[in-house]
């Protein structure tokens, strides 16, 4: 394929997922600000708590979605009708079984969670009250995870858009009549969410259920628990569960030293999180578009096909991070005034805008060469590269943080997404070598 092809390609992938992925952080820019708009910081506080108490278990089982994108392209690119069968039933099984331990286990992950969080009562009092409802909607959000990522992997960026629209769409309208028509506070954010992710996992089982049927082939139970594939995607989703936990305590680290900082400094923190968020779900538009090119390349033993999808890729997820910086360069002030009408938010928020100016272009190798090592299925890389970058976030800011206050914690979490950039990029000639001999 010609290097114009690839371009193409890549974007017809690209475009969806990104258009899809910002669909995301904007809805969490809509909580931030319905909650930004009421009558105390506390509000935006609890739901940005609230949310990282949720996000050990959401980001933490996010393998989920990781490795089924993996598993299902490299299949493809093998044409194995079979395994793209049986991907998606062991992912789907495993993901109902933990939703509905998270489930059961809700009061000890809250009352553990707060314990290590330093919020003022009334931030944990909220916080509290959003996670009781949300929580019921874990077996709803593995399944989105299982059913985005196998059509990820068969390259079908288009559908998984209309999914991620219709969910967002539906969860921005109701969070506006729960909150703003009922009065509902935090629990309507999270109640307007669950419903949300019920509907998208029913039309998602639906749609993924259409394609499965034009497969052919039987279905078999004992080929879906068979004990080495069982034991292989539990390896894989460890290494990729440890290098999830470690991303997740860095953003918690963050929450929680903003929080102890006071609710001003936690709730500009969590309006210019929205901003990273942006970036994050934009560029990672580029990165799932690389873990389907790069698994389908792999699968096929094709390595001109790795190194043009990579290269590709990489060029265009550094073209738009330039352009993220020159957007809030120009216009981030307005977007945070956008965000909450509380001056002291709005004025400790433009103090610290200029590290989300620096962020993008940092941010952008760590997300794509995450795509190419998910895609490889290849976690240990990006499981070490995390683990030092945790170590790195933690050095930098408590060593920094009598000096420079919450400028250390924003310094910490630059240097840890360049520590996970320069470990995988080191990497990547290795896996070159290996995985398209």
């Amino acid at each position: 394929m010609s290097a114009p092809g690839w371009h193409g390609r890549v974007w017809r992938l690209a475009g969806p997922i990104i258009v899809s992925n910002l669909s995301l952080p904007l809805l969490g820019a809509v909580d931030t600000g319905i909650m930004g708009h009421l009558e105390a910081p506390a509000y935006i506080g609890a739901v940005a708590l609230g949310a990282v108490v949720l996000s050990y278990l959401y980001w933490g089982f996010g393998f989920l979605r990781m490795t089924t994108t993996g598993f299902t392209a490299q299949a493809a690119g093998r044409g194995d009708d079979a395994e793209l069968r049986l991907v998606f039933a062991r992912s789907l099984l495993l993901g109902l079984i933990v939703g509905i331990l998270a489930i059961a286990l809700q009061g000890p992950i809250l009352r553990t969670a707060l314990a290590l969080l330093d919020g003022s009562p009334e931030v944990e009092r909220l916080a509290g009250a959003y996670f009781a409802v949300r929580i019921w909607g874990a077996p709803a959000t593995f399944a989105n995870y299982v059913i985005i990522g196998w059509l990820l992997g068969r390259q079908r960026a288009t559908t998984t858009l209309w999914l991620q629209l219709l969910m967002n769409a539906t969860n921005a309208a109701l969070d506006f009549a729960f909150v703003v028509g009922f009065g509902w506070g935090v629990e309507g954010v999270a109640a307007g969410t669950i419903i949300a992710e019920y509907l998208a996992a029913v039309i998602g089982l639906v749609v993924v259920g259409r394609r499965l049927v034009r497969i052919h082939g039987p279905w078999s139970w004992s080929a879906t628990l068979d004990a080495a594939k069982i034991r292989a995607l539990v390896s894989v989703n460890g290494d990729i569960f440890l290098r999830t936990l470690c991303l997740v305590t860095t953003f918690a680290l963050f929450t929680a030293n903003g929080a102890a900082q006071g609710d001003a400094v936690l709730a500009a923190n969590a309006v210019l999180v929205q901003f990273l968020m942006v970036v994050s779900h934009g560029l990672d538009g580029f990165a799932h578009a690389t873990e389907a090119l790069v698994g389908h390349a792999i699968g096929a033993r094709d390595r001109e096909a790795l190194h043009r999808a990579v290269t590709t890729a990489t060029w265009w997820s550094g073209l738009v991070a330039v352009g993220f910086s020159l957007l809030y360069a120009s216009l981030g002030w307005l977007l945070i005034d956008a965000l909450t009408s509380l001056n002291d938010v709005r004025a400790t928020a433009r103090e610290f805008l200029p590290w989300m100016i620096v962020l993008p272009p940092i941010a952008m190798t760590a997300y794509q060469f995450d795509g190419v090592f998910l895609g490889a299925i290849r976690p240990k890389p990006m499981r070490n590269g995390m683990i030092l970058a945790l170590g790195v976030f933690a050095a930098t800011y408590f060593g920094l943080a009598p000096f420079w206050g919450n400028h250390a914690l924003w310094l910490a979490l630059v240097l840890f997404l360049a520590t996970r950039a320069v470990v995988l990029v080191a990497a990547y000639p290795r896996l070159r070598r290996e995985a398209t001999p």
